[in-house]
């Protein structure tokens, strides 16, 4: 595999904190500490992740939570409002908001994001939602059912088109198949020029294809290392048969602990803690039913880690880390806590410095 066994920088590498928007944050679990989804916790991170030395903070935009005891992700902040507010609050990290194109007119996004990149000074960032899950957009009335998945991204890739022109002409004449405009002036533009950088989670063909065309990242998964350095191959292998270049980035769960010991029982702690009927709610939200014949996805949240947990001391973590980022050729990691000021404090002074110290992977 091309992207395998590479020399890595790490000072090249980004790190960021995908800030706990929503209660609960990414275990379901009614385990201590759990996130409450408040302001206060998330300019605290904020704050703290700048501190630290991440690259980026980053809120997703939710509309629904999953139910059950804990009411996961019941609770959520609007994306673009708090990252204003911790724009202000920060002065070097980059900021990305979220913003679900069926829901906001391109005209107007443009507009936030211009306002956002001048409260940042030049620091924020697009990430990009085509559709996410029906239910959260349903109960809206704001949900196309006459548009497929392919289809939603025909819509995304009219509308960032439309952004980018308001962002960069004076007035926008367009007629499009979802939009039209008629000499749309939108000032003032992005500090940022050409524009701000975009991001964006498309896994099918037809979602990377719009990434790379559209954005300069992508965010990948994959069942295993080995499928998470394919699908990175694949989108660089796209990239450059289009004359480009995009980065790959992939979401982590960090939880640590000085003893293996340490990080057992808190494994086990929030296992013991698990939400079922939450987690049942995430899986309907995927369109599967708990029918007793569990598949790998199901099997994966009834362990009530909602994405890929690296554990262990300080010298443990980073290992993990640069094996991934061998062996994936990952540009950089998202990553999320179980404690959002204690973990978050331990992998940014004991961690972040480990990775950073050296300029070769190994």
């Amino acid at each position: 595999m091309s992207s395998a066994s590479k020399e890595v920088d790490f000072n090249k590498r980004d790190f960021g904190v995908f800030l706990p928007v929503a209660n609960g944050g990414w275990i379901i679990s009614d385990a201590q500490p759990r996130p409450d989804g408040s302001y206060a916790l998330n300019r605290e991170a904020a704050i703290l992740a700048e501190e630290l030395g991440f690259d980026f903070i980053m809120s997703m935009a939710k509309w629904k939570g999953y139910g059950g005891e804990t009411n996961h992700w019941g609770v959520s902040l609007e994306s673009m409002t708090m990252m204003a507010a911790l724009a202000e609050a920060t002065s070097r990290v980059k900021v990305f908001a979220t913003v679900h194109t069926i829901l906001y007119h391109p005209a107007a996004a443009a507009k936030m994001f211009s306002t956002l990149d001048q409260i940042s000074g030049g620091r924020v960032g697009m990430n990009i939602v085509s559709g996410s899950y029906a239910g959260e957009f349903r109960q809206m009335g704001t949900w196309p059912e006459h548009l497929d998945h392919d289809a939603r991204y025909d819509l995304a890739r009219e509308w960032i088109q439309v952004v980018k022109r308001l962002w960069n002409e004076e007035r926008v004449t367009h007629k499009g198949q979802f939009y039209q405009l008629e000499d749309c002036e939108s000032n003032p533009k992005p500090l940022q020029r050409p524009r701000p950088p975009i991001i964006c989670a498309g896994a099918s063909d037809k979602g990377m294809g719009f990434t790379i065309d559209e954005g300069d990242a992508c965010f990948i998964g994959g069942r295993d290392l080995e499928e998470l350095a394919r699908v990175s191959a694949r989108a660089k292998e796209l990239a450059a048969e289009r004359g480009k270049t995009i980065k790959t980035y992939s979401m982590f769960g960090v939880l640590p602990g000085d003893s293996e010991e340490e990080v057992q029982a808190r494994l086990q702690r929030y296992r013991d803690g698990a939400d079922l009927e939450a987690i049942k709610g995430l899986l309907r939200s995927y369109g599967l039913e708990p029918d007793g014949r569990e598949n790998s996805m199901q099997a994966r949240a009834r362990n009530v880690f909602m994405n890929e947990m690296l554990t262990g001391d300080a010298e443990s973590i980073a290992r993990q880390i640069k094996h991934i980022m061998e062996m994936t050729g990952l540009d950089g990691m998202m990553l999320t806590f179980a404690d959002y000021i204690g973990d978050l404090r331990y992998f940014g002074e004991k961690v972040l410095p480990l990775l950073r110290s050296e300029k070769e992977a190994g």
